[in-house]
C-alpha cells in the first residue's frame, strides 16, 4: 500500500484541506509534518464549513488515526480552542484519534509578541508574517532553548527550560521597548494547559513505524506552499520551516523510504498572501474577478490573496523540488467565464529567456513573465464529477498546464465539496 504525501506547489491556499479530506477516506493515519496554526485548511462537508489549523484534516472522519508531527510547532492554546471548536460541530476529537510528538516545541504567548514587534519596527519592509509566533518559535527550536511538549511533564526541567529562554527573549524586548516577560506566570500558565495537553501526547514516531510496518496507509498532509519554503521559496518572504516532500520524513521521524507519492496541489491560476514577488500577478478587473470568483481570503488571517495568471515555471520547479509525481488542479470553476486565458510559460530577466525562478531577491523583482494564451470557455464546470462533463477546451487548458509542468494530472477539483473531483488515478492504489 503507498503512503501519500501532499504538497501545495504554488504559494499556499492551493485548496489542500478537500484534497486531503477527499484522500483521507482512503488512509488509516493522516500526519501533520510541519508549520504551525498559521496554516488554514478549509473542508467543505454536507454543506457544513469546517476551518482548521492545527488539526490534520483527518478528523473530520470517524475511524482515522491524526498525528501532530515534530516538525510542527505547537501552540497549545491555539490547538485546544481548535478541538472545542471543531468538537462542537459535532466531531468528536480524543486521544483515541489524535496524538501530539512529545518532542514538538510549543508556541508561547512570547513567541507572537516579539513576532508582531518585529513586523512592526520593519514597517514598510514587513514580510508578511501572521504574527503568531511561528519563525520564533522556530527559532528558539534551532537555537534549543526550545520548550517542548515533554517538558510539560517535569516541573523542574520546565523552570529551567523557561529560564534559559528568557534571558534571549527578555534581551529582545528590551530592545523593541517592549515589557519584559515574568518566568514565573509562564510556567503558572504552562502547568495550567500541561493537563489538558498531555494525554494526547507519545512517541508518534514508533506509533507511525508500526502503523506502516502493519501495512496501513499513511496521508502525510502539508501545510502552506513550496514556494513558501524557507529554502526553496521566495526568501524572505517565506515561513519558517520546511514545506516541500522531503520534510513529510523529518518532520514526522520516518525514514524518506516511507513515502512513495507524492501529490502537488496546483491551483488553476495564482495566488499568495502577503509581501514578496509575484511574477503573474494581475492588477486588473481580471484579476480582481478571480479573487471574487474564488472567494479568496485566507482561512487564518482573512487577508485578501493577490490573483494572477497560472505560472507555469514556479510549478515546474515545484515538481522538481518535490519529485511530485502527480498533480490535483484545484479551482477550475473560477476560470469559467474568462475568454482568454494566460499562461507563464518562461520568464524574460535582463533580456535573457530563463525557465526558472532564480534564488536572488533582486533577480526575483525584476522578472518578467512570458505569455502563451490559451482559449477560455463558457461552459461550467462547476460540480463536474467525470471528463465528459468538461468541454473539449477545458481539457486542452489542462492538458497543456501538464505539459508545461511535466507532471501528470491525478486529481481534478471543480468546487470546494467533496465529491465534486474527477479522479483520474488513486495516488494510494496506482
Amino acid at each position: 500500500m503507498a503512503n501519500v504525501v501532499v504538497i501545495g506547489s504554488q504559494w499556499g491556499d492551493e485548496g489542500k484541506g478537500k484534497i486531503v479530506d477527499w484522500l483521507s477516506n482512503r488512509a488509516d493515519v493522516v500526519v501533520r509534518f510541519q508549520g504551525g496554526h498559521n496554516a488554514g485548511h478549509t473542508l467543505v462537508i454536507d454543506g457544513v464549513t469546517y476551518k482548521m489549523s492545527l488539526l490534520p484534516s483527518g478528523v473530520v472522519r470517524p475511524g482515522k488515526l491524526s498525528i501532530i508531527g515534530n516538525g510542527v510547532v505547537l501552540d497549545p492554546w491555539a490547538l485546544l480552542d481548535e478541538i472545542d471548536t471543531v468538537g462542537a460541530q459535532g466531531v468528536d476529537i480524543s486521544p483515541d484519534n489524535l496524538r501530539i510528538a512529545e518532542n514538538a516545541p510549543l508556541i508561547l504567548p512570547l513567541h507572537g509578541n516579539l513576532d508582531r514587534a518585529r513586523e512592526e519596527a520593519r514597517g514598510s519592509a514587513k514580510i508578511g508574517t501572521t504574527g503568531r509566533g511561528i519563525g520564533p518559535a522556530y527559532e528558539d527550536k534551532v537555537a534549543r532553548r526550545a520548550i517542548r511538549v515533554a517538558d510539560l511533564t517535569e516541573p523542574e526541567v520546565l523552570d529551567a527550560r523557561v529560564e534559559e529562554l528568557l534571558v534571549h527573549h527578555n534581551a529582545l524586548l528590551r530592545g523593541f521597548g517592549k515589557p519584559e516577560i515574568e518566568g514565573a506566570a509562564l510556567v503558572d500558565e504552562l502547568n495550567m494547559v500541561a493537563p489538558r495537553i498531555l494525554p494526547y501526547a507519545g512517541n508518534t514516531w514508533k506509533q507511525l513505524d508500526d502503523a506502516r510496518r502493519a501495512g496501513k496507509r499513511i496521508l502525510f498532509e502539508g501545510a502552506q506552499g513550496t514556494m513558501l519554503d524557507i529554502d526553496h521559496g521566495t526568501y524572505p518572504y517565506v515561513t519558517s520551516s520546511n514545506t516541500v516532500a522531503g520534510q513529510a520524513a523529518a518532520g514526522s521521524g520516518q525514514g524518506p523510504g516511507a513515502i512513495d507519492y507524492a501529490l502537488g496541489i496546483v491551483k488553476a491560476y495564482t495566488t499568495r498572501v502577503g509581501s514578496g514577488p509575484f511574477p503573474t500577478e494581475l492588477h486588473d478587473d481580471i484579476g480582481r474577478g478571480l479573487g471574487e470568483r474564488g472567494r479568496e481570503f485566507g482561512t487564518v488571517t482573512g487577508r485578501a490573496r493577490r490573483c494572477g495568471w497560472f505560472d507555469a515555471v514556479l510549478v515546474r520547479q515545484s515538481v522538481k523540488v518535490n519529485g511530485i509525481h502527480g498533480i490535483a488542479l484545484t479551482k477550475l470553476d473560477v476560470l469559467d467565464g474568462v475568454e482568454e486565458l494566460k499562461v507563464c510559460t518562461a520568464y524574460r530577466l535582463n533580456g535573457e529567456i530563463i525557465d526558472h525562478l532564480p534564488a536572488s531577491t533582486i533577480r526575483q523583482a525584476k522578472v518578467e513573465p512570458v505569455y502563451e494564451s490559451v482559449e477560455g470557455w463558457s461552459e461550467s464546470t462547476r460540480g463536474a464529477r467525470s471528463w465528459a462533463e468538461l468541454s473539449a477546451t477545458t481539457i486542452k487548458y489542462v492538458r497543456r498546464i501538464e505539459e508545461l509542468i511535466g507532471a501528470p494530472v491525478a486529481m481534478l477539483s471543480t468546487s470546494p465539496e467533496r465529491e465534486d473531483s474527477i479522479l483520474v488515478h488513486d495516488p494510494f492504489t496506482d
